[in-house]
């Protein structure tokens, strides 16, 4: 007797909460049918939406090297095995979270300071974005966002816990800063359609933006926070991918020196080492929160997202060399200014901007000008020839909950130079196409050229127009790609 899925499955597994379904996610499936490889598939599509730091790999690597004692599989760590093999509690290694505690404060410029008894362990930051919403807040409830932001917020904070993420909109003629007024509106617009606001959520600096806030607009979240009784978490993980003024300014360090007043049990600090330290295999997510009944919860709940014993006692050696972090971060920094540079100044030899970005694995790209209409469906449109002719996994706004079509996030620290050189390359070529394309047909619309074009956007596959207007950017394609048909 057959079955279908729905029956034996709960609404949660045959749902699509998960928020996978995105062009965000669609973008890796891509990349994961056909990678690309220097040597052996060149052809292949390079991977630009995934925002892991490679650049730095090398020197994790020699401090490894140099320092076998810091490994339990080592003879010069063995002592350690059965301690570190059979220990395994909620608080995690006395050491590690002394030594996490004393590098977020190294990272942030000692400019405050972190308690060790209020650090918590997850699962990366997906566990603990997900730990604080089951902490703060009850099914139906929802955080403030300001856009564009992560895509799987969604999925982190949503699926399982049942809150709301509701948009703060912000827009790019501020190169999308977050004001008082946006949120203000938001938090009004909630409230009148009877919904409960229990918290705000930013990422600092920004994923997908690579900028970072300034200290009025958080000193502004830490009162609005306060004088309306929510939470106030920040998502910090890319604080130490900070390459350019203006100088990070963490939360931790408003709220010490800023806004001394504000309600404190309200403050919640997301941090991972799966950026900053290129390390998103050792599943490190850190909860950092000033208010006692959160740290005692989500340590309970870390249960169900523990940081190995191994990887805590390694890491606890790693990050308490202040040394060796303090080159490290150096060093960094100049290899992630360096590719941004080199990066953003070949997209500017097409005419490519970007947003001015300081921080962070990324670059937020304008393509606007591309655009067959301002449309998401013309964002989409333009994604799917870059995905699928072009090959690279660029992600477009509209995945990060951006309203204006046309951006696009591109990350370019997780390869290596050849590998960057080529896709620049790739992008080049195809924006010196398109605008060919969109020169002829200007002037075949003036009359200079007579070129039998459809109407604008007319679909590539009508028996009378069998192939696209040229300043469309499916018009890259052949007539008989199931792309072509897919966007009729």
């Amino acid at each position: 007797m057959a079955f279908k899925g729905g029956d034996l499955l709960s609404e949660k597994a045959a749902g699509d909460g998960h928020g996978e379904s995105s062009s965000y996610f669609d973008g890796w499936k891509a990349y994961d049918m056909n990678p690309f490889d220097l040597r052996h598939n060149c052809g292949g599509v390079i991977q630009m939406g995934l925002a892991e730091n490679q650049l730095t790999v090398d020197l994790v690597e020699e401090w490894s090297k140099n320092h076998p004692e810091a490994s339990i599989g080592t003879a010069e760590g063995a002592s350690q095995f059965k301690r570190i093999a059979n220990f395994q509690d909620y608080h995690g290694l006395p050491e590690f979270r002394e030594a996490m505690a004393q590098f977020m404060g190294q990272v942030r410029g000692r400019k405050a300071t972190f308690d060790p008894d209020r650090v918590v362990m997850s699962g990366g930051a997906t566990g603990a974005q997900e730990t604080l919403a089951f902490c703060l807040a009850n099914p139906g409830e929802a955080f403030l966002v300001p856009t564009p932001y992560y895509p799987a917020f969604d999925r982190d904070c949503c699926w399982r816990s049942g809150i709301k993420l509701l948009p703060i909109e912000c827009h790019s003629f501020n190169d999308f800063r977050l004001t008082e007024e946006a949120l203000v509106s938001a938090y009004d617009a909630a409230r009148r359609q009877g919904i409960c606001v229990k918290g705000i959520l930013i990422t600092n600096p920004s994923n997908p933006l690579g900028t970072t806030t300034d200290r009025g607009t958080l000193a502004m979240l830490a009162t609005f926070a306060t004088e309306h009784r929510i939470h106030l978490v920040c998502d910090e993980i890319y604080a130490g991918s900070v390459f350019a003024k203006p100088e990070y300014v963490s939360i931790a360090e408003v709220i010490e020196r800023d806004v001394p007043c504000c309600n404190r049990d309200l403050i919640h600090i997301v941090y991972s080492l799966s950026k900053d330290f290129g390390l998103p295999g050792f599943r490190v997510g850190i909860i950092y929160s000033y208010n006692d009944a959160v740290v005692a919860c989500a340590r309970r709940m870390s249960s169900f997202g523990l940081v190995s014993s191994q990887t805590q006692y390694f890491l606890a050696r790693m990050l308490s060399d202040e040394e060796f972090i303090g080159r490290f971060l150096e060093e960094s920094t100049r290899r992630l200014a360096a590719r941004h540079e080199r990066f953003t100044s070949g997209l500017r030899e097409v005419g490519i901007g970007c947003l001015r970005g300081n921080a962070g694995l990324f670059t937020w790209m304008d393509l606007r000008g591309m655009l067959r209409e301002k449309t998401p469906e013309a964002e989409l449109e333009l994604w799917r020839v870059i995905i699928h002719k072009v090959k690279l996994n660029v992600s477009p706004g509209t995945s990060f909950h951006c309203r204006e079509p046309g951006w696009f996030r591109v990350c370019h620290a997780n390869m290596d130079d050849e590998t960057m050189e080529v896709a620049l390359d790739r992008i080049r070529v195809f924006v010196r196409q398109h605008q060919r394309r969109d020169k002829a047909e200007r002037w075949a619309a003036k009359g200079h050229l007579r070129l039998s074009l459809p109407r604008h956007g007319a679909a590539a596959s009508s028996s009378s127009s069998p192939y696209l207007a040229l300043s469309s950017p499916l018009s890259l394609l052949s007539p008989q790609s199931p792309m072509v048909h897919a966007a009729s």
